[in-house]
């Protein structure tokens, strides 16, 4: 059974970057679903999806879906996971779907997810896309909105610093172990 690691953080932090260059070194990535779900509904006309009621449920049920495929290697690492879907719930002051009280119930009895969290810290600016349109200010806000998800299920938070992308990526190696099953 594969070591499964979660790698999140605020918005604008970097992890992206990270992800492709664990994932251009064999690392399995499972791809995070908010960015998917934002870019499919603007697609569909809908300029600022999250104000809409079934924002947080869309989300949700796009990360299920992605962790329930089966891993690849020896470690997997997801790209945030169903806690940073209820951060991102209580930082918009939506509701908290009971599909995502469950599904977070869930995670947390099967023990799917190392108890170390791998929290990418925020670079000091922001490059804003069409999905990603979040001032410093805010995903400084949403940071700690994170933080709090985490420590409040008893996850630990590994702190990978505003370092070059090269070291982070060396940081969160080392974190992880190796990613090859052993024959």
């Amino acid at each position: 059974m594969a070591r499964e690691f979660i790698l999140t953080g605020a918005p604008g932090a970097g992890k992206t970057v990270i992800l492709r260059a664990l994932e251009a070194q064999g690392v399995d990535v499972v791809e995070e679903a908010a960015t998917d779900v934002i870019a499919l509904d603007q697609g569909r006309g809908i300029e600022e999806p999250w104000r809409q009621p079934e924002f947080i449920t869309d989300i949700a049920r796009l990360q299920l879906l992605r962790a329930a495929r089966p891993a690849t290697g020896a470690v997997r690492v997801a790209d945030r996971s169903l806690v940073c879907t209820l951060a991102l719930a209580e930082y918009l002051d939506h509701p908290v779907p009971e599909l995502l009280v469950e599904s977070i119930g869930s995670m947390l009895a099967s023990g799917q997810y190392e108890r170390q969290v791998l929290f990418v810290e925020l670079l000091g600016f922001i490059t804003n896309t069409e999905v990603r349109r979040i001032s410093l200010a805010d995903s400084m806000r949403f940071e700690r909105f994170h933080i709090e998800a985490y420590e409040r299920f008893g996850f630990e938070l590994v702190r990978i610093p505003a370092l070059p992308v090269d070291q982070r990526v060396a940081m969160v190696r080392s974190l992880i172990g190796p990613v090859m099953n052993p024959d």
